[in-house]
């Protein structure tokens, strides 16, 4: 079951318990009785139920990086928190958009359900908004015509120390961040669904060049050739944005990680 539907249903039943002690079942007990089980274990925890899910529905929300996809920005076991309102307000559950606050910009890290299976959350990076036109050639990034700037940084070593990469620094818009590539990785995509819109993009041994749709995000991972984005799945749908990671709160194996990144 999806965890935030989950939360709804506990704060509702637990509501529910805590209006009718309030309003009807503590007013017919008898003075200085003991509060009976369903209260004790239920009615009772109305309060924080209520409190984590209007947190985590409009506010912050916490998730655990599960792969390498976003090397070097984030690591696997990274954990990090997602402002929930920095592209507009979404009722929780149906997940509609009652409230506009804002568009990603280019560059940004966003937590987004997977378009191919929205029970699952994914992380990466803005690079294409609607109408831009996006080339990934010799794995040099071109956004409507203007190649993005990289300045090369000293190798990167891996996590599990097992290997290096070739780690650039990128410019997106107002976003400076690191990168890497596998240079044994060729350039083309060796594997691609089919996905809506998918005429909308050419795919070559160089690369591959995208125009983006309206109301659609075209997403990298910044471990180059080593993430599933849209280039393999497809755009992100507007609808299907959950909000933009700002902070890493904690990492069990090295605890410098800890604060903002870009």
């Amino acid at each position: 079951m999806d965890f935030e539907l989950f939360l709804f249903l506990l704060t509702l039943v637990t509501g529910m318990l805590w209006g009718f002690d309030r309003w009807y079942a503590r007013r017919r007990r008898p003075a200085g009785a003991p509060d009976p089980w369903w209260v004790e274990y239920g009615a009772s925890f109305f309060g924080v139920f209520a409190a984590v899910f209007l947190l985590r529905s409009f506010l912050v929300e916490p998730f655990k990086i599960p792969s390498g996809s976003m090397i070097p920005t984030l690591l696997p076991g990274d954990f990090i928190l997602v402002n929930k309102f920095a592209y507009g307000i979404r009722l929780p559950v149906v997940k509609t958009k009652v409230i506009d606050l804002g568009k990603p910009q280019r560059g940004d890290v966003v937590v987004f359900r997977y378009p191919v299976d929205p029970s699952l959350d994914y992380i990466k990076r803005v690079v294409g908004l609607p109408g831009d036109y996006v080339e990934y050639i010799d794995k040099r990034l071109r956004i409507n015509g203007v190649t993005v700037p990289l300045e090369r940084l000293p190798d990167y070593v891996m996590p599990d120390r097992r290997a290096y990469r070739i780690q650039w620094r990128e410019q997106l818009g107002k976003h400076t961040h690191a990168i890497i590539w596998d240079e044994s990785a060729p350039p083309y995509v060796s594997h691609r669904m089919d996905f809506p819109y998918r005429e909308l993009c050419t795919y070559h041994r160089r690369g591959l060049s995208c125009s983006v749709p309206e109301g659609h995000y075209l997403v990298l991972g910044d471990n180059r050739d080593g993430s599933s984005d849209s280039r393999v799945w497809g755009f992100v749908p507007d609808e299907n944005l959950v909000g933009k990671a700002f902070l890493i709160w904690f990492n069990f194996d090295d605890l410098s990680r800890i604060g903002g990144f870009e």
